[in-house]
C-alpha cells in the first residue's frame, strides 16, 4: 500500500514536510551539540583556568593570599588599549595590551610562531623581558617584520613571536584591536597605567575540585562585602561574553527559523493528511466491502506511515547533518576550538520530530477511514465521520507544542512560537468563519441578476465554512510565519549591521589628561578638524539613589544588574550638547524645557543632573530624585533634574550623566573627543599621539568592520537556514490550495454542465481566491506583528518598529499566492469538457 499511494503522488506533500522539518531541527541540533561538547570541554582553557577574579583595579592580594593558602595556582593579567608604534618609525595602531605573569595561562597554551614562516606551536611560558608576542595584523598595519621593534609608551619591546591562537582572548571591546602581550615586569616601564586609565585586571585561578569550591565560597562571601565594587568571579559566560552572546543571538534566530520550518511542516502535513483521506475514503469502503475491520485498517495506516515517518525522518537527518557543516563552517570560527564529533541525540530528536508531525498532524484525518460504512461504495452522501478528529488534533497540538519548546531549550522561545502557532489557529479559523458567513450575508442581499460570481463565491466559500475556514487559517499560518521570518531577520541585521552615518566622526581621542587638553585642541587643528570638543569624562560608581544603597540583586535584568556593578562615565557642561534634548525636566534650572544648546547654568542649582531617558528608565530613577556617586573615594550627590534623549546614531560624544561644572570640576579628570579625520592626516595624527604617547585614539571604522565580519558568519548562516523555512512555506501553500482542488474541480464542472460559460466559472474561481487570499494575507500580517513584538521584546532584546506596510505585503502575498495556486490548480479543469471532469471525480 505504501509503494501503491507513493506512485500516485498521495505521499509527496507529507514526506516533504517531514523531510523540512527534521533537516531544518536537525542542522541546529547538530550544531547546538556539538558546540555545547566543545564548550564544555575547553571552557577551562577558554579562561586559561578554573576561575578569575575580575576587577577593574588591582585585585586585593588577600584573594591570592587565600588561594595559595589553599594550596592553589595563580596568575595574573592586565589588559588595556593603547597606541603601538614602530621603533624609529612613523605610524601608530590601536593595540589591545595584555600584561602576563609568569605562570599565565593555567590552562591550555598560547600558540605562537617564532620564525619567519615557521610553524605555530605551544609557547611554553611568557615573553621574555624586553620582548612581546603581538597579531600578524599589527605587524602589516605597522609594516615591521618578525623581530622588529615596537614602542608602548615610553618603553621599546623587541617583537619575538606572532600569536597564532590565544584562547582565553575573548570579544570584548578592547580585544577586537591587535594583540601586543608582555611580561608584567614590563608593565611598569611603558608609563601607560596612570591614572584614569582604563585596565581591567583579572587574578587566574587553578587547582584541584575540592580545594576550588572552598575557595568559590570564601570569594563570593568576600565579594559580597560593601568594599568589594567592580569586582566579580567569572564563568566562561562572563569571561567570554560577546562569544557567548554572539553565539546565543544567533542560536535563538536559528532555533526561532528551525521551529518555524517544523510549524509550517506540520500545517502542510494536516492539509496533506486531509486530501489523503478524503482521496481514499473509496478505497477504505471497498475494504470495509470485503470483509476488513476497522482494526485492520487501523494497523495498515499505522504501519504506513510508521514507515513514511521514518523514512522521511532518517533523510531529514541526512541533509540537517550536511546542513549542520555549511551553518558550521560559519559560526565555528568565533569559538577557536576544535569540536567534538556530535552525539546521537539529534538523530533521536530528528526521527521524534518526524514521528510526532505525523501521529499529531497525519492520522486524525486518517482514523475516521476505518469506520467507513461499506454503504458508501453505493451512496456517495454516507458520512465516515468526524469522531475522534478533534481529540486527535488536540493531542497533536498539545504534542507538537511539547515538541516546540524542547526542540527551542528555551521555555520562553518556545512557548511563544507555540502559543503563536496555537493561537493562530483558533483565531484565524474563527474569524475565517465568521468572516466568510458575514461575506455571504451580506451577497444574498443583492438582487440575483447582479454579480453572479460574487455571489456564488461568496456562498461556495460560506456553505463549504469549515473546509474554507481551515484553507484561510492554513494559508494565514504560511503567511504568517514566512512574513515573521523575514520581518524579524531584517531588523535582526539592521540592528546587527548598523554602522556610521556618512558624516559620523570616526576617531576617537581617549586618555586625554587635563594638561594636554590645549596641546591636542591645537593639534586636532592643525589636522583640519575645525572646533574641536573636549569633553572631561569622571568615572563615578552609583551608590546611592534616594538615600538607600544601591546593590545589583535588586534589579531583576541581568544587563541592568552589570550596568549597576561598574563605573558610570560622568561630565560636566554649562551648556546642553549638541545631539541632545530635554524629553523632560528642565536644563539645570533652564526657564524652557526644550531648551536648545548653548543654554546657561543657573549658578543656584549646581548639584542638579541630567539623566539619559533611557538609562534612567532601566534603573527607575525618575524626575526630582537624588542620586549619589563615588568619585575618588568623594560622595557627590545631585538630584535630577531633567531626562535626556540622545543621538547615539551620530557617534560624538554622549555621555549617560551630565552635571554643571560647580559639582565635578575639582575632582580627577580625563578628556575625551571625537572627530571625522579629514583625509591624507593619518601620518599628522600618528605624530601627535607619539608626542603624547598616553593618548589612545580609537579608530571606529576599523573595529566597526572587525565586528562585521563576525556578524557577517552568523548572517550567512540565518540566511542558510532560512532557504529550509522558504521551502516548507511554499509547501504550506501549495498544500492549503490543493486541499480544495477535487471540491473546487467538481463544483466548476456542475457549473459548467448547468450552463455556466467558462468566463463566469472563472469569475466566481477568482473571487474565491481573492476572499481567501486577502483575508490569509490580513490575518498573517497582523498575527507575525504580534508574534514579532513579543520576540523581540522577550527574546531577542532589540526594537521592532510598528510596520504599517506589514498588512499591504501580507495582502498583496496572500492574493498573489492564492491566485497563483489556483491558477495553477484550476486551468485543466477550465480547458476540459465538463463531462470529463465529472467522469473523473
Amino acid at each position: 500500500m505504501l509503494w501503491r499511494d507513493w506512485r500516485g503522488g498521495e505521499l509527496t506533500v507529507l514526506l516533504l514536510a517531514l523531510v523540512l522539518a527534521v533537516a531544518a531541527l536537525t542542522s541546529v541540533g547538530f550544531l547546538s551539540d556539538r558546540m555545547r561538547q566543545g564548550l564544555d570541554r575547553d571552557a577551562r582553557q577558554m579562561l586559561g583556568a578554573d576561575l578569575r577574579i575580575r576587577a577593574d583595579r588591582p585585585v586585593d592580594p588577600a584573594f591570592a593570599a587565600e588561594a595559595a593558602r589553599l594550596g592553589l595556582r595563580t596568575a595574573t593579567t592586565a589588559i588595556f588599549p593603547s597606541m603601538a608604534t614602530p621603533g624609529g618609525g612613523a605610524g601608530a595602531r590601536l593595540s589591545a595590551v595584555k600584561a602576563v605573569s609568569d605562570a599565565y595561562p593555567l590552562r591550555g597554551a598560547v600558540d605562537i610562531v617564532s620564525s619567519p614562516g615557521g610553524a605555530a606551536h605551544a609557547a611554553t611560558g611568557v615573553p621574555a623581558p624586553g620582548t612581546v608576542w603581538v597579531d600578524p595584523a599589527l605587524l602589516d598595519a605597522l609594516g615591521l617584520p618578525l623581530g622588529g621593534t615596537i614602542k608602548l609608551g615610553d618603553k621599546p619591546f623587541r617583537v619575538a613571536a606572532t600569536i597564532a591562537r590565544e584562547l582565553d582572548r575573548g570579544y570584548s571591546f578592547v580585544n577586537f584591536s591587535p594583540r601586543v602581550m608582555l611580561r608584567a615586569d614590563d608593565l611598569a616601564g611603558t608609563g601607560l597605567t596612570g591614572f584614569g586609565s582604563r585596565v581591567t585586571y583579572r587574578l587566574l585561578v587553578s587547582g584541584n575540585d575540592a580545594a576550588l569550591a572552598r575557595y568559590t565560597a570564601w570569594a563570593n562571601a568576600r565579594l559580597a562585602e560593601p568594599n568589594a565594587r567592580g569586582v566579580a568571579l567569572e564563568s566562561l559566560e562572563e569571561g567570554q561574553p560577546q562569544v557567548k552572546a554572539t553565539l546565543d543571538r544567533a542560536h535563538r534566530f536559528l532555533t526561532l527559523v528551525a521551529l518555524l520550518t517544523s510549524l509550517l511542516a506540520a500545517v502542510a502535513i494536516a492539509l496533506g493528511a486531509h486530501r489523503f483521506a478524503r482521496r481514499h475514503v473509496d478505497g477504505c469502503a471497498v475494504m470495509r466491502c470485503i470483509g476488513a475491520s476497522a482494526r485492520t485498517l487501523t494497523v495498515l495506516f499505522l504501519v504506513e506511515f510508521l514507515l513514511v515517518g521514518l523514512i522521511g525522518g532518517l533523510i531529514g537527518v541526512g541533509i540537517g547533518f550536511a546542513g549542520h557543516a555549511v551553518l558550521l563552517n560559519w559560526l565555528g570560527a568565533l569559538l577557536r576550538i576544535d569540536l567534538p564529533a556530535p552525539t546521537l541525540w539529534p538523530v533521536a530528536q530528528g526521527v521524534g520530530t518526524a514521528l510526532v508531525l505525523l501521529l499529531g498532524f497525519a492520522l486524525p484525518p486518517l482514523l475516521p477511514l476505518t469506520r467507513v460504512p461499506p454503504v458508501k461504495v453505493l451512496r456517495r452522501e454516507a458520512d465516515p465521520g468526524r469522531r475522534g478528529s478533534v481529540f486527535g488534533y488536540t493531542l497533536g497540538v498539545a504534542l507538537f507544542a511539547a515538541l516546540l519548546v524542547a526542540s527551542a531549550g528555551q521555555w520562553r522561545l518556545g512557548l511563544i512560537v507555540a502559543g503563536g502557532f496555537a493561537a493562530g489557529l483558533l483565531v484565524f479559523g474563527g474569524l475565517s468563519w465568521l468572516c466568510l458567513r458575514a461575506l455571504a450575508r451580506a451577497a444574498r442581499r443583492e438582487r440575483p441578476a447582479q454579480r453572479f460570481g460574487t455571489r456564488y463565491a461568496l456562498a461556495s466559500l460560506s456553505r463549504r465554512g469549515a473546509s474554507s475556514a481551515l484553507q484561510v487559517t492554513a494559508l494565514a499560518i504560511g503567511l504568517m510565519c514566512l512574513l515573521l521570518l523575514a520581518m524579524t531577520r531584517n531588523d535582526l541585521i539592521a540592528g546587527w549591521r548598523q554602522s556610521t552615518p556618512p558624516d559620523a566622526p570616526d576617531r576617537f581621542v581617549i586618555d586625554i589628561q587635563p594638561d594636554q587638553v590645549d596641546a591636542v585642541s591645537r593639534g586636532l587643528h592643525a589636522l583640519g578638524v575645525a572646533s574641536p570638543a573636549l569633553s572631561p569624562m569622571i568615572r563615578g560608581r552609583l551608590t546611592r539613589h534616594n538615600g538607600k544603597a544601591v546593590s545589583p540583586d535588586a534589579y531583576p535584568e541581568e544587563r541592568t544588574r552589570r550596568l549597576v556593578d561598574r563605573e558610570f562615565n560622568l561630565s560636566y557642561t554649562d551648556v546642553l550638547p549638541a545631539g541632545n534634548r530635554i524629553g523632560a525636566g528642565r536644563w539645570f534650572g533652564a526657564t524652557d524645557a526644550g531648551a536648545p544648546p548653548g543654554t546657561k547654568v543657573s549658578t543656584e542649582r549646581s548639584m542638579e543632573m541630567s539623566m539619559e531617558a533611557g538609562i534612567a528608565k532601566q534603573l527607575g530613577v525618575q524626575l526630582g530624585d537624588t542620586l549619589r556617586f563615588e568619585v575618588a573615594g568623594q560622595a557627590v550627590d545631585a538630584r535630577v533634574t531633567s531626562l535626556r534623549e540622545l543621538d547615539w546614531g551620530s557617534f560624538r560624544v554622549n555621555f549617560f550623566v551630565l552635571m554643571p561644572p560647580a559639582a565635578l570640576a575639582d575632582l580627577p579628570a580625563t578628556f575625551i573627543t571625537s572627530f571625522r579625520l579629514p583625509p591624507g592626516a593619518g601620518p599628522r595624527l600618528d605624530a601627535l599621539v607619539q608626542a603624547m604617547p598616553n593618548l589612545t585614539v580609537i579608530d571606529t571604522a576599523a573595529i566597526l568592520a572587525q565586528l562585521q565580519g563576525v556578524l557577517d558568519q552568523v548572517i550567512a548562516a540565518v540566511q542558510f537556514l532560512f532557504a529550509f523555512t522558504l521551502a516548507a512555506g511554499m509547501l504550506v501553500l501549495y498544500a492549503a490550495l490543493a486541499a480544495s482542488r477535487d471540491e473546487r474541480s467538481r463544483e466548476s464542472a456542475l457549473l459548467r454542465a448547468l450552463g455556466a460559460s467558462q468566463r463566469q466559472v472563472g469569475r466566481v474561481q477568482l473571487t474565491e481566491f481573492v476572499v481567501v487570499g486577502a483575508m490569509a494575507g490580513l490575518f498573517a500580517a497582523l498575527g507575525a506583528q504580534a508574534i514579532g513584538w513579543l520576540l523581540a521584546r522577550r527574546v531577542f532584546d532589540f526594537a521592532i518598529a510598528f510596520d504599517p506596510w506589514l498588512a499591504p505585503v501580507g495582502i498583496v502575498a496572500g492574493l498573489a499566492c492564492a491566485l497563483l495556486g489556483g491558477w495553477w490548480s484550476l486551468r485543466q479543469v477550465l480547458a476540459r469538457p465538463a463531462l470529463a471532469s465529472l467522469r473523473s471525480q
